[in-house]
């Protein structure tokens, strides 16, 4: 999933640029989230630092700090070097500085025009999401659902397990950070995973990878995150 962050420090313009955004997400079924608005770069700064996803930024330049969009930019690099960085400003003669800063701009958004600024932050927004796709498909092995219209990939080394639904059909997939509910069953899935993946119970199929403990006395499982599963007697001597 990416994270979207926006930092404008005119509220109205703020707010114009979340409803395009949060408009076309939905429109769109973009598997992405809006986490943060603001108006201070360095609120955003730290929300960056404590975010583990790749990251969207539509950034103001001229921003009411000591740090602008060009000085934000640079320190966001610092923390996510594959996010996707949009400058939207009413001065497009500092569209140069983004050579200057070396901060590898996606793309430069004008205020002046908000039929073709809207244009363009939609734009930005599936361009961002296919190269994504591509990038991950490239560096880590994937696991890709379709669930609620939206294609959805998730890294195999954030999955911790897979569960049966209390909704027919229904398989809910336990990642480290999220929960995702779609059509399947434990069984089909067995034979398209790698060898990292092992049956543990009739309805929990586990990602070895991520277990941190496990309690054969009660039959139960712990993963990285804290959350658990259970094993059965019967599956217990295969894992």
């Amino acid at each position: 999933m990416l994270n979207i962050f926006v930092c404008e420090d005119n509220d109205v313009q703020r707010q114009t640029i979340v409803k395009i955004i949060q408009n076309t997400v939905l429109i769109e079924e973009l598997d992405m989230q809006l986490v943060l608005d603001a108006g201070d770069p360095y609120v955003l700064l730290e929300k960056v630092k404590a975010s583990q996803n790749t990251g969207i930024y539509f950034l103001d330049i001229d921003l009411s700090s000591n740090m602008n969009g060009m000085k934000l930019a640079q320190q966001i690099r610092l923390y996510d070097p594959r996010g996707f960085i949009i400058f939207i400003t009413a001065h497009s003669e500092l569209s140069y500085m983004t050579f200057q800063y070396r901060v590898e701009a996606m793309d430069f958004v004008l205020k002046d025009n908000p039929a073709e600024a809207k244009v363009k932050i939609r734009e930005c927004l599936l361009n961002a999401m296919e190269r994504y796709t591509l990038q991950t498909n490239k560096t880590h092995k994937v696991y890709t659902l379709q669930a609620g219209g939206r294609k959805i990939c998730v890294d195999y080394d954030d999955i911790l397990f897979f569960e049966t639904s209390g909704n027919i059909h229904k398989v809910i997939l336990h990642a480290k950070d999220r929960q995702i509910e779609f059509s399947g069953t434990i069984k089909d899935l067995t034979g398209t995973l790698d060898g990292n993946f092992v049956r543990c119970h009739r309805s929990f199929l586990v990602n070895k990878s991520n277990i941190k403990e496990v309690d054969a006395k009660n039959r139960i499982i712990y993963f990285t995150n804290g959350e658990t599963c259970l094993m059965s007697t019967r599956m217990m001597k295969g894992l």
